[in-house]
C-alpha cells in the first residue's frame, strides 16, 4: 500500500516557516505518512503572514489552485495552515477526492473529544471578531468560554520563546482560572511548540493547533483510503461543472508552489 499523502500549505509567498512547519510534522506524524510542506507563488505577494482580511483576499486565489493541484497529484488530505481557516469551504468545493481541513476546525474537535468546554489564546484582539464568527459558524457557540490576547502579532510568536512562553502561560491561566476553560486551544500555527510546557503548568489539554491539524487530516486520509469517505458532491457541496471552469479558463493549468519541502515516510 502507497504511503498516506498529506500536505500541509504554508499559505504565504514565502517558503520562510516551511522548515518549521517540516520539523514539526517530522516530529508529529505517522511513520508511514508523507508529508509535503508547501507554500504559495511568490507571485501572490511577500507576505509572511495573513492576520488582515485584505491579505487574505489576495492569497485565497492561490490557496484554490494549491487545492486544485494537491487533487491532481493525489493528496488523500490537504492542510490550510492558518488558524482563520482561510478558504476551507471553498477548498473543499474544488478539491476532487481531497480531504481538506485547517487548523481552528480541527483543534475545536480535537479538545471537544477531551472536555467540555475550550478558551482560544490568540496573538491580537484584532484576530477575535473574525474568529469568533468562524467557531459560532462551526456550531461551537456554548462551548466556547473566551477569547484572550496576547498581543503579539504571527511572525512574533518564534522571535523570543521565553516571552512567547510567558505570556502565553499567563493568557491561559486566565482562561482556566477565570472563565472556566477545561481546554485551551492555541490560536496560531506559529504557536507551535509550546503546548506541552503549557499543559503541565495548566493541567488541562493544551491543544497545538498545527499538530492537531496534520492529525486530523492523517486520520481523514486513513478514512478516504479505508472507508472511501471523500468529500461530498450533493447540493451544498456540489463542485463546479468541469466544463464550465473549462471555458472560463479557471485552474486548467498546474500550480507552481514557491517552496516544497518532503517529510517521506520513515
Amino acid at each position: 500500500m502507497e504511503p498516506i499523502k498529506v500536505m500541509f500549505l504554508n499559505p504565504v509567498g514565502t517558503g520562510d516557516y516551511d522548515a518549521f512547519f517540516a520539523q514539526m510534522a517530522e516530529e508529529h506524524r505517522h511513520p508511514a505518512t508523507e508529508v509535503h510542506v508547501t507554500s504559495l507563488d511568490p507571485a501572490v505577494g511577500p507576505f509572511t503572514h495573513i492576520e488582515y482580511r485584505a491579505y487574505e483576499a489576495m492569497v485565497l486565489p492561490h490557496i484554490l489552485q494549491a487545492t486544485v493541484q494537491a487533487g491532481r497529484e493525489g493528496f488523500d488530505a490537504l492542510v490550510i495552515g492558518c488558524f482563520y481557516d482561510t478558504g476551507l469551504l471553498d477548498a473543499r468545493e474544488i478539491s476532487d477526492t481531497t480531504v481538506v481541513v485547517a487548523p481552528c476546525h480541527a483543534s475545536i474537535e480535537t479538545a471537544l473529544r477531551l472536555a467540555n468546554s475550550f478558551s482560544i489564546v490568540v496573538g491580537r484582539w484584532k484576530w477575535v471578531h473574525q474568529m469568533e464568527n468562524t467557531v459560532h459558524g462551526y456550531g461551537y457557540s456554548r462551548q466556547l468560554r473566551s477569547f484572550r490576547a496576547v498581543e503579539m502579532g504571527v511572525v512574533e510568536f518564534q522571535q523570543d520563546h521565553d516571552c512567547t512562553r510567558e505570556r502565553l502561560v499567563q493568557a491561559g491561566r486566565a482562561a482556566v482560572q477565570e472563565d472556566r476553560a477545561e481546554a485551551v486551544i492555541l490560536g496560531c500555527t506559529l504557536e507551535t511548540g509550546f503546548y506541552q510546557e503549557l499543559q503541565d503548568e495548566l493541567g488541562v489539554p493544551v491543544i497545538d493547533p498545527s499538530i492537531a491539524a496534520l492529525k486530523v487530516a492523517e486520520h481523514a486520509a486513513h478514512l478516504r483510503r479505508r472507508q472511501g469517505w471523500i468529500p461530498s458532491r450533493r447540493w451544498s457541496s456540489q463542485a463546479p461543472p468541469a466544463q464550465e471552469l473549462a471555458a472560463l479558463g479557471l485552474f486548467q493549468r498546474p500550480y507552481a508552489f514557491g517552496n516544497r519541502i518532503v517529510v517521506p515516510p520513515a
